[in-house]
């Protein structure tokens, strides 16, 4: 959507990155990769915006989970932890923002930008309602606009020059999909043993809920993998059993 805004010269003023804290290793590793290519190309910096508690010490998506017992809202049918520690952070920086608020001074809307890509439609149709009783913003899909669908959107990246990113989510996200979990499990084992720590956990304190994966648990699922028996050869290497896995 970055990519696209600056071809077509529309202004950016503002570019937030809400940081949980739990994000995987290839997001943290992109963010100074794509705020070069911002800058060199006159457009802002990335800021990096975070949770923080009533008393102002940074509270991380992992650290709640830890403390409560719980596991991320996702896994409860919620989606309080994107509303907590990425929707939240960045609408306070915005009301404490000099520009936002010479906007809103004039009874006039902030312009924001959401990143939907064409074959998405149906979740912006799914917000119109809010979008249309929000008072602050006014919300903008330029990639829908554009009929920019995911490959599209990948083949820009590439034209200017960037590599492409990986799928930005909580190393420890419910929704992450079983090849998902076996890359955490060969690339980052120590990420996987945090998730788990979180999952067993939350156990004592679950009812209906399995575990991360919601009617089944991450540590389950790994360990039924692992007595698969199965031909390497016929997986990806992004999407191996765990078993098979030689580290």
């Amino acid at each position: 959507m970055l990519v696209g805004l600056h071809q077509r010269s529309i202004p950016v003023d503002l570019i937030l990155f809400a940081d949980t804290g739990g994000e995987l290793p290839e997001t943290y590793a992109y963010l100074p990769v794509m705020d070069q290519w911002l800058t060199a190309h006159g457009m802002p910096g990335i800021t990096v915006v975070e949770y923080r508690d009533m008393n102002g010490a940074r509270l991380t998506l992992e650290q709640e989970c830890l403390r409560s017992g719980t596991l991320p809202s996702i896994a409860y049918g919620y989606k309080r932890c994107s509303l907590k520690h990425k929707i939240a952070p960045q609408d306070k920086f915005c009301n404490n923002y000099p520009p936002c608020r010479e906007v809103w001074a004039k009874g006039e809307k902030v312009v924001k930008f959401i990143g939907y890509d064409a074959g998405e439609e149906r979740r912006r149709d799914h917000a119109l309602v809010y979008d249309n009783q929000d008072t602050k913003y006014r919300k903008e899909y330029p990639l829908i606009d554009w009929g920019w669908e995911r490959e599209d959107c990948l083949a820009a990246i590439r034209e200017a020059g960037l590599p492409p990113p990986g799928k930005s989510s909580c190393f420890f996200c419910p929704a992450m999909k079983h090849r998902e979990i076996r890359t955490l499990y060969h690339r980052h084992r120590e990420l996987y043993d945090r998730a788990i720590a979180i999952e067993d956990n939350a156990l004592p304190n679950l009812i209906s809920v399995k575990g991360l994966g919601r009617s089944w648990s991450w540590r389950d699922f790994v360990e039924a993998d692992k007595n698969q028996t199965v031909l390497c050869s016929m997986f990806p290497e992004t999407d191996m059993p765990c078993g098979c896995f030689d580290g």
